[in-house]
């Protein structure tokens, strides 16, 4: 689970950034954490103190798990102390969550990051898998001037949903 996942690299004295889209499952995670005495930040696009939480995270080892909205966290952000990232749930577009992810890979950063996407097997999040693998061809494709660019497709949206 991303719990257990969580417990251990804070036992083994990481700093983590956990990505989701749905605010929602922040909570719940924050919750979590908070049953285990670990304790987060939290980072949405209802957060007004938004530079004070990045200097605390970045600064005070009492916080090692910063739980970001994909879309409030995945820009202008520069979070070096993390040496983690997380995507809970994956979103279709790859390059959103390349973005996040590069919020740890900053210039500053003295450590190797590792990256984990959480996936159920079977579920909707495996099949964006897939199809951001797609994507990340055409994109490589696109930029190897290979191939035209196009957008989600109805073929997409019918793997998504079949």
């Amino acid at each position: 689970s991303v719990i257990e996942l969580l417990q251990t690299a804070v036992a083994e004295g990481h700093k983590v950034l956990l990505f989701s889209q749905f605010v929602m499952m922040l909570n719940i995670l924050q919750t979590e954490l908070n049953k285990v005495q670990i304790s987060s930040l939290m980072l949405t696009g209802k957060t007004k103190n938004r530079q004070e939480l990045i200097k605390t995270f970045q600064t005070n080892t009492s916080y090692s798990v910063f739980l970001l909205s994909l879309k409030a966290g995945g820009t202008g952000l520069n979070l070096t102390a993390a040496d983690y990232v997380i995507h809970y749930d994956p979103w279709w577009n790859p390059a959103v969550e390349i973005q996040a992810t590069d919020r740890a890979h900053r210039i500053g950063q003295t450590k190797s990051v590792s990256v984990y996407k959480m996936l159920v097997k079977d579920s909707i999040e495996e099949k964006i898998q897939a199809l951001q693998e797609k994507k990340k061809g055409l994109i490589e494709d696109i930029i190897g001037g290979s191939s035209h660019g196009k957008g989600l497709t109805r073929e997409d949206l019918e793997f998504l949903l079949k």
